[in-house]
C-alpha cells in the first residue's frame, strides 16, 4: 500500500463504494467499511465526499502516521497502511471482530465487574498514547471498542489527535470545537485560560466510566454552553447514589470534592492499581 498523498482533485469525491465491503458505521466526516480482503478482515476508514478537503486530508494523513507510531500496542487498533479509492484514500485497519462501548450499551448494561476490567484495559491504551507523547482527544463510549467473544478491548479513532506539547486555546465556539461535547475537558473549550495536556483524556476517560457505571452521562442538555458551564462548575450526581450497588470506593474514583471528574488528574498507573486492588 502506498503512502498516504494529496489526491490531485480534493474535492472530487470517490465515485462508488470499496468493492466487496459493508458499510458498518457513518459519522460526520467519515465512512467506516468492513471487508475481507485475501483472508484478512480490514476495516476501512474514507472521508465523505463533501468532506474531501485540503484541510481534512492533511488531518486523515496525520491520523495515519500517528495510529503508526503506536504500532504493535495492545489496547490500540492497528493500521495496516493506506490505500487509494478513485481520488480518495481510505485508512485499513485491522478488524478485530469488535464493537463499540456505545453500540453495546444500547443493548445492554455493564456490569460492575465488566466495567473496571475495561477500565483497565483502557488505562493501558492510554498510557502507551501518552508515552509517545501523543493526545487523543476524544475517548469516549464510540471510540472504545471491544470484541464480546474475547473481552479484547482497543482504542479507535485518532482523527483530531494530536502530539503533544501541551496546547493553550483561546476561546472556541461550542459549534466548532474538536471532540465530542458531552466527554470533553472544560479546557478544551478555551474558557478557562489553561493549558490542554494528556489530562484532557483522562477527564474524557472519567465521563466514559461514569456512563459505563451508571447508563447516564454526568450531565445532559441540549444547549451546548449549559453544557459547558456544568461542567465547569456544577458537581455531577455520584455514581453510588445514582447506583447504590456501586462501592464508595469505586465512586470516589471518579468524582472528586469539587465534582470534577477526577480520572483525568490521576496517571494511569494509579488508575489501574484502584481498579485492581479493589476486593471482588
Amino acid at each position: 500500500m502506498s503512502a498516504l498523498s494529496l489526491p490531485s482533485r480534493p474535492n472530487t469525491p470517490p465515485a462508488s463504494e470499496p468493492p466487496e465491503s459493508e458499510l458498518i458505521y457513518e459519522g460526520k466526516e467519515s465512512l467506516i467499511y468492513r471487508r475481507v480482503r485475501g483472508g484478512r478482515k480490514e476495516i476501512l476508514k474514507l472521508l465523505k465526499p463533501a468532506c474531501v478537503t485540503p484541510e481534512r486530508l492533511v488531518r486523515f494523513r496525520q491520523e495515519h502516521e500517528l495510529v503508526g507510531t503506536l504500532s504493535g500496542e495492545p489496547r490500540i487498533v492497528g493500521a495496516y497502511g493506506v490505500e487509494k479509492l478513485e481520488t480518495c484514500p481510505a485508512i485499513v485497519f485491522e478488524d478485530c471482530g469488535a464493537q463499540s462501548l456505545k453500540q453495546i450499551l444500547d443493548v445492554r448494561t455493564f456490569g460492575l465487574v465488566e466495567t473496571l476490567t475495561v477500565a483497565v484495559a483502557v488505562a493501558e491504551g492510554l498510557g502507551a498514547i501518552h508515552a509517545a507523547r501523543v493526545i487523543h482527544k476524544d475517548i469516549n463510549l464510540a471510540n472504545i471498542v471491544m470484541n464480546r467473544e474475547t473481552g479484547l478491548v482497543k482504542i479507535i479513532d485518532f482523527g483530531i489527535a494530536n502530539r503533544m506539547p501541551r496546547e493553550n486555546l483561546g476561546l472556541v465556539s461550542p459549534r466548532v470545537l474538536q471532540g465530542t461535547l458531552a466527554y470533553i475537558l472544560p479546557e478544551q473549550t478555551g474558557r478557562m485560560n489553561r493549558v490542554v495536556d494528556y489530562r484532557s483524556d483522562f477527564y474524557s476517560f472519567g465521563v466514559t466510566l461514569y456512563q459505563m457505571l451508571t447508563g447516564a452521562l454526568p450531565f445532559t442538555t441540549n444547549d451546548a454552553l449549559e453544557l459547558i458551564h456544568w461542567h465547569i462548575a456544577k458537581q455531577p450526581t455520584p455514581p453510588c447514589h445514582a447506583m447504590p450497588e456501586i462501592p464508595e470506593v469505586v465512586s470516589a474514583g471518579r468524582v472528586n470534592s469539587r465534582g470534577r471528574l477526577a480520572v483525568r488528574q490521576t496517571p494511569v498507573v494509579e488508575t489501574n492499581r484502584t481498579i485492581a486492588s479493589h476486593p471482588w
